[in-house]
């Protein structure tokens, strides 16, 4: 927990002491000039300041929990931007104005003095606002980053508690403390937490729609990395690094860590300041020396008959309340614009109570889980099965936001309780809105002989991949390796055109074609085996004998797969997920030449992942076609781009190595296989199985 509580630890550290600080300096000031009956004035600006603080991030909070998915991550991620700038700006900030901040301080206390109450309740509310509303922000993003509130909460907590101890030490001169120093210091930190948190937000702007790239990873190592464990989970949770960022993460990070903290550095280097120690002289009766009576507003005359002197606390109290009050307001108003009717009730008793027929357009329903199951719920055309908006994973007694458009057509609303029977409520009609396309849901059943028929052309490939194997085997055992060299390309590409099944082939698949990556030795490492290992060996002048053990294990390994894939189990979910992934695989290693061990073949891999997505896409054509016609042109568009591509780099010679292809190429070929995954995106999730069919 440790790890996510520190950059809130930070913050709180740091933006308490700033705040500690300044009313450090309010007290003093207004002590040295001999008016302590005015400090209940500065608590009362420092108290609407606090509440003021508590009922922004109350807003914060119940605003993305009332959005949809998408709007949720695009509100989080253009909030996470703000807290940067705020941060950054509060960094430079307290930089450039520190050495000026106590006598700053100290003309407005004056000047206020003179104004009367309200200007100094002002003076410190606008002080401690800033440093409040700032910590209120980065707190919410950085709850928002790490997915739960307790260890950010634990963090933010003990920085504020230890920032006010170290303010009243300072003030009762019980500590001397280099502030330039701890500013500095934290300040470095704030940038790189910063940094952290801008990824992140990019990624929520990429997740939303906002922001393209999504797709377009700088790396990913998930495969290599336990993102569960405790140094993953470390660096992620301080740094906000993980082990998956796409390409503008990287960029947005790397730009921003370096151009602020450089500028931050410079700055340090040029301003040459003194150490500066605590603002505020101690408090007690001798620094009132030299206030003197001309100090306009002076000792508060005693309340005259028939005014209780408790009514002097009435303006404070509307000072303090008022922003929660306001808060309160722009919760109840949000709370009734999102759910447009009345709330929707998910169960098997009660399923669709509270639905009437909505009006055309975006709609937002609150759907409660009043029954003891967790519930998934479906707003579906009752004829068809359509499904327009869902929920999955509703827990007992719980509200969550469902957003849909509604055209003209039949609506209702099917709750399906874990363990429970499906129930379908009661139907709707609207008029006066337009077509509105629904996504067809996929059973269970549905994808039963797409996959009957994908798991024969696996069953045929692994035997010819073994037949071929066996050849490659002995060319080795022969001393041929002119000949092996050549049957390990054939074998290796009929590998690389199985890729859907991969998920199925378990350990075998990292010893038959497993990369070298986060082996200690990297090639020459006693772990490294299969494919790749026998291609280094075979592009590396390495002996047939130490080839042959190699070969060996291969044909081995080869042969257990094959007997062993017929009774593996393969989830009918998986298939429409492997559409999208084994180009994914592609690009990001074949493409990238991050798995080449000198045959020069990715480019030749690569088009039998192509390969592969054909045959996966051929058995899923009749119920993407059925669901999304336009979509699978767009496919087959792209895999023709694609495949025309790759077929241009195979000439008379051979393959054209990955180093060796054109850079205009290059370029066009990996533009279009990242507008083919754009394209093969939604098919997990419009071939998702629903329990709604």
């Amino acid at each position: 927990m440790w790890d996510e509580a520190f950059p809130s630890f930070l913050i709180g550290l740091r933006e308490g002491l700033e705040a500690g600080l300044i009313v450090s300096i309010l007290i003093a000031t207004l002590v040295r000039f001999d008016q302590r009956n005015r400090l209940p004035q500065v608590w009362t600006g420092v108290a609407a300041a606090l509440a003021l603080s508590l009922s922004f991030g109350a807003v914060l909070t119940f605003t993305a929990a009332s959005l949809s998915g998408h709007a949720q991550e695009a509100f989080g991620g253009v909030l996470s931007l703000i807290a940067v700038g705020f941060v950054t700006a509060m960094v430079f900030w307290m930089r450039r104005s520190a050495r000026t901040l106590s006598a700053e301080l100290k003309e407005k206390v004056q000047a206020s003095l003179a104004l009367g109450a309200g200007a100094l309740v002002l003076t410190s509310f606008l002080a401690v606002a800033r440093e409040g509303l700032e910590t209120s922000l980065f707190l919410w993003t950085n709850v928002r980053t790490a997915g739960e509130s307790t260890g950010p909460l634990i963090g933010a907590a003990a920085g504020l508690l230890l920032s006010a101890g170290l303010c009243w030490a300072l003030y009762r001169r019980a500590l001397r403390m280099n502030l330039t120093r701890f500013f500095t210091i934290t300040g470095a930190g704030l940038i790189v937490i910063a940094a952290g948190v801008l990824g992140y937000g990019l990624r929520d702007l990429q997740e939303s729609g906002l922001v393209g790239g999504g797709a377009s990873y700088a790396f990913d190592l998930g495969g290599r990395l336990d993102a569960s464990s405790w140094y993953a989970t470390l660096v992620q949770g301080t740094l906000n690094l993980t082990v998956t960022m796409t390409v503008l993460q990287v960029v947005g990070y790397v730009a921003y860590l370096c151009i602020v903290m450089t500028l931050f550095v410079e700055g340090l280097r040029g301003s040459g300041a003194a150490p500066t120690s605590a603002p505020a002289p101690a408090a007690g009766p001798t620094a009132a020396s030299g206030a003197g009576d001309g100090v306009a507003g002076g000792a508060r005359k005693a309340d005259p008959p028939g005014r209780p002197g408790r009514r002097r606390w009435v303006l404070p109290a509307a000072l303090v309340a008022g922003p929660a009050v306001v808060a309160a307001v722009v919760i109840a108003v949000g709370a009734d614009k999102p759910a447009g009717a009345a709330t929707v009730a998910v169960s098997e008793a009660e399923c669709g109570r509270g639905f009437t027929a909505p009006a055309p357009g975006q709609q937002v329903f609150q759907m409660h889980n009043t029954g003891d199951k967790v519930a998934e719920v479906y707003l579906v055309n009752p004829a068809t099965g359509a499904v327009y908006g869902e929920i999955e994973g509703l827990a007992p007694g719980t509200t969550r936001a469902l957003t849909a458009t509604i055209g003209t057509g039949d609506y209702a609303w099917r709750c399906v309780p874990t363990g429970g029977r499906s129930v379908t409520s009661a139907a709707v009609h609207v008029t006066g809105g337009g077509e509105v396309k629904a996504v067809k849901p996929v059973a269970e059943d549905d994808l039963k002989g797409p996959l009957d028929s994908y798991k024969q052309y696996v069953v045929q490939g692994l035997a010819s991949l073994r037949t071929e194997t066996a050849r490659l085997q002995a060319d080795v055992r022969a001393g041929d390796l002119a000949a092996a060299r050549a049957d390990w390309l054939t074998a290796h590409l009929r590998y690389a055109s199985l890729g859907a099944a991969y998920g199925t082939f378990g350990d075998l698949d990292g010893r038959i074609n497993g990369r070298p990556d986060g082996l200690a030795d990297k090639a020459g490492d006693k772990d490294f085996s299969g494919f790749l290992r026998l291609e280094h060996g075979l592009w590396h002048g390495r002996s047939a004998a130490e080839l042959t053990p190699v070969a060996d294990q291969l044909a081995a390994d080869v042969a257990k797969l094959g007997e062993d894939f017929p009774g593996q189990d393969f989830d009918p979910g998986d298939l429409p997920l492997r559409a999208h992934e084994i180009l994914e695989n592609t690009l990001q290693f074949e493409l990238t030449g991050d798995t080449d061990q000198g045959s020069g073949s990715n480019l030749a891999t690569a088009q039998a992942n192509l390969a592969g997505t054909q045959e996966l896409l051929t058995v899923l054509r009749p119920l993407l076609d059925e669901r999304d016609p336009q979509l699978l042109a767009r496919v087959d568009a792209g895999v023709k781009q694609v495949g025309d591509l790759l077929a241009a780099a195979h000439g008379p010679e051979g393959w054209t190595p990955l180093d060796r292809l054109p850079a205009d190429h290059r370029r066009r070929l990996n533009g279009a296989v990242g507008r083919l995954l754009e394209d093969l995106a939604p098919i997990p999730a419009l071939l998702e199985i629903r329990k709604a069919a």
